[in-house]
């Protein structure tokens, strides 16, 4: 028999786990503790105790081309950025796609890891799962957690003075569904996530007046970004990486600023970000909105009177109605040992974000818990390969330092708060994983037998297909999908009159690419 692994959650990390495990001649067995796939991606109309909650209006934040699985691409037809029922319907069409539901136990919650007695020889675990009220125990051989990190709202209630006579409503942000809770209010945001500020605008459209509190600001990205392409593929290319890995640090903060800043200033917004580096906003309708008078953004909560509130630095009072805490979320495994998984203040102490340190066997590992700056999938799905072929015993030579020294040196502490300043450039994770495991594209060697190809993947978005054109589960579709990934892009969108060619923009790219290069060759000599 092949090796048993359990898969905790059949959300997005949890099915491409289950994909990767098959792909490797695994024995995958998932446990959704709902009554269907998707994760967070599945919409309810009400909140369920430990499952993630979605508001109807969620789109996704990457574009289709930076999130989807690398050997499934997202049907051409569907736009490039994805309302949430569309997501769910990939996430769908990919479990039809792999034969992935007979491997999937829907209603089944999983109720504790342990580690088997004998797991210093064996690395197994003990699993107990319930379904309709009864438990189950299983001996598997590995484990895969892919539960995910909104379940667990964070309301830390005793930072904000006063809420506890405040006479109006409050909630978390987890709990909100449509605008019409706030109609003719006066509401305040405290927060700047993405959640925060895509509320604040919903909000803003039927209440009073909307304020959103926030203590540090933050950097504010659309998804339509330069000429009206999405950010993400404007970004997260190759040529931007080098660009950002190899300036100096002064010189990168003034490059991100006049890059960010270029659409409206952040400092006349009230919007400038007091930390140097951490993970941008995504909303469209913000600066339009502060500029319209819908939103007025201000500084964090001093404390709550009665009916009102009070900002650091304002004298004066402001009065509202309701109060939303967009404060985000606990990261939490209710069903490990502490001794599995150490969570100290938001950190989680994991190798590569992915591994614990300090366990004899890597034979459980975590995923999806990673926030980078582009999309999760393409990283979970990394992961996920990286993680099976460890399990099988082919990659070794990447199992997580034990002895306490090389854990020290060797560990990162990833910290799971929002604002969190970014730790791992997306591009250089995915690198990182996908050497270990020999999918890692190489520009050069392609250079030379594919050229048109090697540009594509220098000068163009790092679209996850790349990630396929050699090693371990090899896909033939990638090159092709790599080289019409504009077409799909501009599918959606040019509806008026006949597409032509999409080529213009990477032969663009192309030509600056070079006098970029041309000017980093002689600056480096």
């Amino acid at each position: 028999r092949g090796m048993r692994v359990a898969v905790v959650g059949a959300g997005v990390s949890g099915l491409t786990a289950t994909k990767c495990c098959l792909d490797e001649g695994l024995e995958p067995t998932c446990f959704e503790q709902s009554q269907d796939i998707g994760g967070v991606w599945r919409y309810t109309e009400h909140v369920e105790a430990g499952r993630p909650s979605l508001y109807p209006s969620v789109i996704s934040n990457t574009s289709k081309e930076m999130s989807a699985f690398s050997d499934f691409p997202f049907p051409e037809d569907f736009p490039v950025f994805l309302p949430n029922a569309q997501l769910l319907d990939y996430l769908q069409r990919f479990a039809e796609h792999f034969s992935l539901r007979e491997h999937i136990k829907l209603g089944t919650t999983v109720v504790s890891i342990r580690k088997h007695p004998d797991f210093a020889t064996t690395g197994q675990w003990n699993v107990v799962t319930e379904a309709g009220g009864k438990q189950t125990s299983h001996v598997f051989d590995a484990v895969m957690v892919c539960s995910g990190n909104f379940s667990e709202p964070s309301l830390p209630l005793h930072c904000f003075p006063g809420i506890e006579r405040f006479q109006g409503q409050y909630f978390h942000s987890r709990q909100y569904k449509h605008p019409d809770t706030f109609q003719g209010k006066r509401v305040l945001v405290v927060g700047m996530g993405n959640s925060g500020v895509d509320i604040a605008v919903e909000a803003s459209r039927v209440a009073a007046k909307v304020t959103i509190s926030t203590t540090r600001g933050s950097w504010l990205l659309s998804r339509v970004f330069e000429h009206g392409y999405p950010w993400d593929m404007v970004l997260n290319t190759r040529l931007m990486n080098l660009i950002k890995t190899n300036l100096p640090r002064p010189l990168l903060w003034w490059f991100m600023n006049y890059k960010l800043n270029q659409r409206f200033n952040h400092e006349n917004y009230g919007l400038q970000p007091e930390k140097r580096y951490f993970l941008p906003v995504l909303n469209d309708d913000l600066p339009s909105y502060i500029l319209t008078g819908r939103i007025t953004i201000k500084p964090g909560v001093k404390e709550f009177k009665d009916n009102s509130v009070v900002f650091h630095n304002c004298p004066e009072e402001e009065p509202i109605d309701i109060v939303v805490f967009c404060t985000g979320y606990n990261v939490s495994f209710p069903f490990l040992e502490e001794s599995v998984i150490r969570v100290e203040n938001k950190h989680a102490s994991l190798y590569k974000y992915v591994f614990p340190t300090h366990l004899q066997k890597p034979t459980l590992a975590v995923l999806g818990l990673i926030k980078p700056i582009g999309g999760i999938m393409p990283v979970a799905e990394m992961q996920a390969r990286w993680v099976s072929r460890v399990f099988k015993g082919r990659g070794a030579n990447v199992s997580p330092p034990v002895s306490q020294n090389a854990a020290q040196t060797g560990h990162v502490l990833f910290g799971l708060t929002f604002d969190e300043i970014l730790k791992t450039e997306w591009l250089v994770y995915l690198d990182t994983l996908a050497s270990f495991i020999g999918a890692k594209p190489s520009v050069l060697g392609l250079l030379c037998t594919d050229p048109w190809l090697a540009l594509t993947i220098f000068f163009g978005p790092c679209s996850p297909y790349q990630y396929r054109l050699r090693g371990p589960g090899r896909w033939e579709g990638a090159r092709q999908a790599i080289l019409t990934q504009w077409d799909r892009v501009l599918k959606p969108t040019r509806t008026r009159v006949p597409a032509a060619s999409s080529s213009s923009f990477p032969s663009l790219l192309t030509v600056m690419g070079f006098l970029l290069l041309l000017a980093a060759v002689i600056f480096a000599f």
